[in-house]
């Protein structure tokens, strides 16, 4: 990872790290050995990228995966079948409370980020970026890659500032 890829990022959601609704998703566990905020930012940070190499919007990408799991309860409420549906409505509707006013592709890409297993599918190379970075993500935290990787390593030690 270069330097210059993780200022760019950080310009993007710099301000959103320091919100206390970000930082409430350390306490909320996601994958096994991951939390919501660690899921979040990789998948914030693999859209970024993504969404740059397909002419995508790199800052809405980049918050959207921020953004795209701020469910903000205990996702072990639910059964499992309706955390995939639900989970997604209630991201959506804490962001816009959080940040005000979404960009289309940033409210796509926090509502399509479950697709093709809920309804929703994305509609422009942004949002495809957050679905993909999500699958991505989520398949190397659950093989116990994430931790492993250079982007892992890299980006905890600044985004730890954010406490």
């Amino acid at each position: 990872m270069r330097e210059e890829h993780w200022s760019a990022y950080l310009d993007c959601v710099g301000e959103l790290l320091a919100q206390p609704q970000v930082q409430a998703m350390k306490e909320i566990r996601h994958h096994p050995g991951v939390s919501c905020f660690e899921h979040s930012l990789f998948v914030s940070y693999v859209a970024f990228r993504l969404a740059g190499r397909w002419r995508g919007d790199r800052r809405a990408a980049a918050r959207a995966g921020l953004l795209h799991d701020l469910y903000l309860y205990d996702p072990r409420s639910l059964p499992s079948y309706k955390q995939c549906f639900a989970h997604p409505l209630a991201a959506e509707r804490n962001a816009r409370a959080l940040c005000g006013e979404l960009s289309p592709e940033e409210e796509n890409g926090i509502l399509a980020h479950m697709w093709p297993l809920a309804p929703r599918a994305p509609r422009s190379r942004t949002a495809a970026a957050v679905c993909l970075a999500d699958k991505l993500c989520a398949t190397a935290e659950v093989l116990g890659i994430w931790r492993r990787l250079e982007l892992y390593r890299l980006a905890w030690a600044p985004a730890r500032a954010f406490r």
